[in-house]
């Protein structure tokens, strides 16, 4: 781990003082972790992988190899140890899957086949038509945000850059900044980024510029009520606690969860710690979105239209009040199913 650590700072062109700094972390410890004599913290493991662009599977794996390693020692015990504690590992991956119902089951099957016929027939993408499917994106995420602008107005706005009369200075703005943010998420996803708490702060500062410029990428300072709801997103003081463990949670079930089923729960997760006081559910879709896209699905655009408005919030205060996400999975799941069957319909197969 330790040349790990050492080589990705080097080929960053960092120095240990400048990587204490940004991580907050004592300069000293930065370079014990580097020669080995100090043993990082999960937590600390979390920032060093994101900044020094170090893959989490990777570093993970070598920080949990040498500690167990110092934990057991040459204990005779050990490898049988180890074995037991790998048969009990395993069952709990099964248990996890086990958590998902038969109806959203065979939904995930239905979406994986659909993907894979569009992956066959990948060549026929154009610029064009993503063009078109991610304007109707912003213009239904804005939708479901009280965005009065149609369709062919947010058209008029992002690909003649002309101004709409009767609409807001801030209408002009959502449309425009989503726009931006969804060219940036496809930016991630082609250079293949880990999706970590700096880039979801970057997502909501592209979300809130021009709009409201001294929250724009920064956590609320203020409690909130949710519109519309009894749910009470827990106080200011704890919001960066809640980001923390919320990351540690996405970085431990990143792997083990079905994409579709990770980036419902990436969005239910961070829309209900709330973090921002205001752009949490444009940036928790699109952050869903781009877990999404790099498993290889298309955007799941969920409409703006009364009906589906409702049943996605209904859905979403079921799992933020009863504790129970099976509507709101499904819901996504359905979504995303709807939106590749409509892509595939596009492009003609």
């Amino acid at each position: 781990m330790k040349t790990l650590l050492k080589n990705a700072r080097e080929k960053k062109g960092l120095k240990t003082r400048e990587v204490a700094q940004l991580l907050d972390i004592d300069q000293a410890l930065i370079s014990k972790f580097e020669n080995g004599s100090r043993k990082p913290t999960r937590d600390q493991v979390i920032k060093l992988a994101s900044l020094l662009e170090i893959d989490f599977e990777t570093l993970m794996v070598a920080w949990l190899k040498e500690k167990i390693l110092y934990e057991i020692g040459q204990d005779d015990y050990a490898l049988k140890a180890i074995n037991q504690v790998r048969e009990e590992m395993e069952n709990s991956y099964v248990s996890i899957n086990k958590t998902i119902s038969k109806n959203l089951s065979n939904l995930l099957q239905e979406i994986d086949s659909l993907k894979a016929k569009l992956t066959q027939f990948r060549q026929f993408d154009s610029y064009r038509i993503a063009q078109a499917l991610e304007l109707e994106y912003t213009f239904e995420s804005n939708r479901i945000e009280g965005n009065t602008m149609t369709l062919r107005e947010t058209d008029l706005v992002i690909n003649e850059g002309l101004t709409i009369s009767g609409k807001s200075m801030r209408e002009h703005l959502e449309v425009i900044n989503h726009q931006e943010a969804i060219a940036y998420i496809k930016h991630l996803m082609e250079k293949n980024t880990i999706l970590n708490e700096r880039e979801i702060l970057s997502i909501h500062n592209l979300i809130l510029r021009g709009i409201n410029p001294e929250d724009a990428g920064r956590y609320r300072r203020v409690q909130v009520m949710i519109k519309g709801s009894t749910f009470m997103p827990p106080q200011p003081f704890m919001v960066s606690k809640e980001m923390e463990d919320f990351f540690i949670w996405y970085e431990t079930h990143k792997n083990a969860l079905h994409p579709i089923v990770l980036a419902a729960e990436f969005h239910e997760r961070l829309v209900s710690i709330h973090p921002f006081i205001d752009g949490n559910g444009r940036t928790s879709r699109l952050a869903m979105n781009l877990i999404l896209l790099q498993n290889g699905y298309v955007i799941a655009n969920i409409k703006g239209d009364y009906d589906s408005r409702m049943q996605y919030y209904y859905a979403l205060e079921a799992a933020q009040i009863k504790n129970n996400k099976e509507d709101f999975l499904l819901f996504i799941a359905q979504t995303e199913k709807d939106c590749l069957e409509r892509y595939l319909e596009i492009i003609g197969q």
